[in-house]
């Protein structure tokens, strides 16, 4: 069996993949991200009661307290900017 190079064309390589085939080959996995959602840490200082609430929520659906922060979070963001003259208009989401 002949070994496939690693490196082609950008025309090669779009014709691969819309035939539907194999092309992790070609990738550099190594440098791959998501623009935008790249992690950052954040520090966030709650009462007791808060922290017991979200714990207790998170037991409830099984998931972990960092999780339900983020999904929730997540959902109000998404409310946020989806009404008019909302959150999106003062702070766009970069490209």
């Amino acid at each position: 069996m002949k070994k496939e190079n690693t490196t082609i064309t950008a025309k090669e390589f779009d014709r691969r993949f819309e035939e539907g085939r194999e092309i992790s080959a070609f990738l550099d996995w190594s440098r791959a991200h998501r623009p935008g959602l790249e992690i950052r840490r954040v520090n966030v200082d709650l009462p007791s009661w808060m922290i017991s609430e979200l714990d207790k929520q998170a037991s409830r659906i099984g998931v972990t307290r960092q999780s339900i922060i983020k999904v929730w979070l997540g959902e109000r963001i998404k409310t946020e900017t989806a009404e008019p003259g909302g959150f999106q208009q003062a702070h766009p989401r970069p490209a």
